[in-house]
């Protein structure tokens, strides 16, 4: 009898063994995963918090661009806004007259500029005398 107690308790060993290392591998695997699953939150949550932050920023420019445009808005509503862009645009009140300045006249500019030493006089009186 002692022998066959000796064999039950030496393919026990084995089984015990085996089962031990397979639970071992088994907890590597599940602790891997974790850690693994854990690396990949926190990469996610680091690239949301800077979209986060890049949003916060655009929603600052955009209130900003709100208020000026309430400003501007406000501003249109006023009576002496639109008197300032009709006088831009040359409309004027009655019993008032519109004045017009006129720029000087080419010929007048032409004159004043003309020199001996005026390359582009030179050119012109050669390309006159080419033609000819």
């Amino acid at each position: 009898m002692l022998p066959k107690s000796r064999r039950f308790k030496k393919g026990s060993s084995y089984q015990t063994v085996f089962f031990s290392i397979f639970l071992c591998l088994l907890l590597l695997a599940v602790i891997t995963f974790l850690i693994y699953s854990n690396w990949k939150i926190t990469q996610k949550r680091a690239e949301l918090t800077s979209k986060i932050e890049t949003l916060k920023k655009e929603i600052q420019i955009l209130e900003e661009k709100n208020a000026n445009l309430r400003a501007g808005k406000s501003q249109t509503e006023t009576e002496d806004y639109w008197k300032g862009r009709l006088y831009e645009q040359g409309y004027v009140e009655k019993g008032e007259q519109q004045v017009v300045v006129l720029p000087p006249k080419e010929e007048e500019t032409k004159k004043e500029e003309k020199g001996f030493w005026n390359p582009q006089d030179w050119w012109d009186w050669l390309k006159s005398k080419v033609r000819q």
